[in-house]
């Protein structure tokens, strides 16, 4: 029987119109930095790119800095600038910050000083939305784009970064948002590339690729394409809760992205959960895909409050545009039964 992939936010499988682009971008030669005929061809591919992101993140007008992924879009918004945040936020964005917020049971962040705070529209690991303060300094928007409504000039904040592998796009190109003209100083230096915000030769096959994916996504949001999805992950949910009375289900009931189940098995690993999905077929992780495999308790439900045992025993299920019932109904089946087996041992 084929593999079911159930970990989308960790990344999206490359999508066609992305895949497409790419292979036309593979024929254009030149560098966007030449004044020749071929530069400027490559030129107007980048620029072009940057409005298809710029309307997907209804950003027109803010200025698009192209960068290698969300961490060094991360680190060009942060480094150096003494920001707090939450223990809830990924390791990008803590590296640079002191995690001094704090944080309710139901994941919820208090932000009293926005204009010194960076703070995630959506959780990678539970799914949980966020309120963003007007005027708060920076925000990761990375999973929150594609997959909710979400505009950067609405929302009052004065930077916000992405990643095109979560939205179907190609791995290792990403991009910062900002009010157009705000003061931003390299952190790569060197010919000036990227309004003098990023150094280095533009990644000329991730961006065309980046544009296509921006643009599906935005079609899919319109087409309603991620309420479907919510309606297959609520079938999923309550199945698993109604057959699994040892298992804490973080974040039912409140806002949450339309994909992501967090489900906690106290005593159970999640590392182990992971391995036995995977010999049965399944995608999913334990935790966000940057911190998996570190045979470590989730930092997001600990800064939660749970304690170590319900954090050790977390793991994450996402779906995508193209996960069906009859896949989340094959998952509840296996997980079920590995659950039953477990439970009856530690009975």
């Amino acid at each position: 029987m084929s593999r079911v992939y159930l970990d989308h936010n960790a990344t999206m499988p490359l999508r066609p119109e992305a895949r497409a682009a790419i292979s036309a971008a593979c024929d254009v030669t030149g560098n966007p930095s030449s004044v020749h005929a071929e530069g400027r061809r490559a030129r107007a591919l980048v620029e072009r790119t940057r409005a298809q992101v710029a309307s997907a993140l209804g950003a027109e007008g803010a200025d698009i800095i192209f960068t290698s992924g969300a961490t060094e879009a991360a680190a060009l918004a942060l480094a150096g600038r003494g920001l707090v945040c939450a223990g809830v936020e990924h390791d990008a964005v803590r590296a640079w910050c002191d995690a001094s917020l704090a944080v309710d049971s139901a994941g919820r962040v208090s932000v009293p000083d926005p204009a010194r705070a960076t703070m995630q529209i959506a959780n990678s690991e539970t799914g949980l939305l966020q309120d963003l303060p007007e005027g708060l300094a920076v925000s990761d928007l990375t999973q929150g784009f594609g997959k909710i409504p979400l505009a950067f000039n609405w929302l009052g904040i004065e930077m916000g970064f992405v990643s095109a592998h979560k939205i179907g796009g190609p791995k290792g190109v990403g991009a910062l948002v900002l009010r157009q003209g705000t003061d931003l100083a390299a952190q790569i230096r060197g010919g000036g590339q990227e309004m003098g915000r990023r150094a280095g030769t533009e990644n000329i096959l991730g961006i065309a690729g980046f544009g296509a994916a921006a643009e599906a996504a935005q079609r899919d949001l319109e087409r309603g394409i991620w309420d479907q999805v919510a309606g297959i992950r609520n079938i999923l949910e309550t199945g698993l809760d109604a057959a699994a009375s040892k298992t804490i289900f973080v974040g039912i009931g409140s806002p949450r992205l339309p994909n992501t189940i967090c489900l906690a098995t106290p005593g159970w690993k999640g590392e182990t959960q992971v391995m036995q999905m995977d010999l049965a077929g399944f995608a999913i992780s334990a935790g966000s895909a940057c911190s998996s495999g570190k045979l470590r308790a989730s930092g997001v439900l600990t800064a939660m409050g749970h304690d170590m045992a319900t954090a050790s025993g977390a793991i994450r299920v996402s779906l995508g545009p193209e996960t069906t019932e009859d896949d989340v109904l094959r998952f509840a089946d296996a997980w079920l039964k590995d659950y039953n087996r477990f439970a009856a041992r530690a009975a």
